[in-house]
Formats: C-alpha cells, structure tokens, sequence
C-alpha cells in the first residue's frame, strides 16, 4: 500500500477514514477539499486545482481522500494501488451530514479547508447525496469490481466493515514489522 484512493459518497466519513490510515500507514495525506478550496470556502481555480492534483500524482507515496473533478478522479484511481470505496447505506451518508451540520459550528469537519461556510457546504452535500448515489456509485461500483483483480480494494460498505478494515490494516503494518 503505497498510493491509496479513498472515494465515495459525501458523508462516509472519507477524511476521518483517511486521516487514521494516515496515522497507521505513515503515508502522506492529501485532502482534495482543502487543495481544491481556500479557506473560507472560496474555489481555486481548475488549473491550480489539477497543477496541484498532478504533482500529489507523481509522488511515490501517498493518500488522496476526495473526489476532486472528473478530469482527476479516473486518472488517480487508475495509478492508485489500493482503493478505499466508501458505499454506506444513503441514509448513513444522509445522516452523517446531517450530524457533520449540527457539530460543525463547535466542531470544524475533518478535511474541510478552515473556516468553510457550514450551512452552504451542507446544502451542497445534501444536493451531492443524490446526485453521486444516482450517477457515480454504479460507475464506481463496477469500477471495484473490476480493479479487484489488478489492485487491492477495500470496498466498505458498514461500519462493522470500516473497522475490520482498520484492523486489517494494522495487523498488516505490524506483520510487516513497521
């Protein structure tokens, strides 16, 4: 596990999921939302955006946690190793949000860039949930299948399943003697 895609659903909980990898693996963490946005909120533009996305891509190392644009989210989970697919029920992901919008004013949500507009970023969550359930899941779900014969894929779909993944994970550090 080198180069490791964590994708899915808004709302799985991909930067917390991401942020612990990071802990146990020693791998270099990248949080698309926050290349992707300034703080407050405010959008980079696309070619700063993909100039960024690019070089993350050409290091040996590293996890990407987030979906970027559609121009960068086929071509990293094509050089990924190792796929992180988040596919909770809708209406784990829909109640994350939900939670992610109540604890947010006290709480920042892991992996959102600083002081990111709670309510306009939950309603925008609320319109993505639909959305990526509609038309990227069953692309990403056959995406999985198919790469499971040339990647390591994790392809999580409960929470039982997130932290059996964990598990795993440290079990393999700990069997590779890192």
């Amino acid at each position: 596990m080198k180069k490791v895609a964590v994708f899915g659903n808004t709302g799985g909980g991909k930067s917390t999921l991401s942020i612990r990898l990071s802990e146990i693996t020693g791998l270099p963490l990248h949080v698309l939302d926050k290349i992707q946005y300034r703080a407050g909120g405010a959008p980079v533009s696309p070619e700063e955006f993909k100039r960024a996305h690019e070089t993350i891509l050409a290091e040996d190392r590293w996890i990407i946690d987030g979906y970027g644009s559609p121009d960068t989210l086929w071509p990293r989970l094509s050089m990924a190793d190792s796929l992180v697919y988040v596919d909770l029920p809708l209406r784990v992901h829909f109640w994350w949000v939900t939670k992610r919008f109540v604890t947010g004013r006290l709480n920042p949500p892991e992996g959102w860039p600083k002081d990111s507009p709670i309510l306009k970023s939950s309603l925008s969550s609320y319109r993505v949930l639909w959305l990526c359930h509609k038309h990227l899941t069953p692309k990403y779900r056959e995406y999985v299948k198919e790469a499971r014969y040339t990647k390591n894929v994790y392809h999580l779909q409960s929470i039982d399943q997130i932290s059996k993944f964990f598990k795993s994970v440290e079990r393999a550090k700990f069997e590779d003697g890192a």
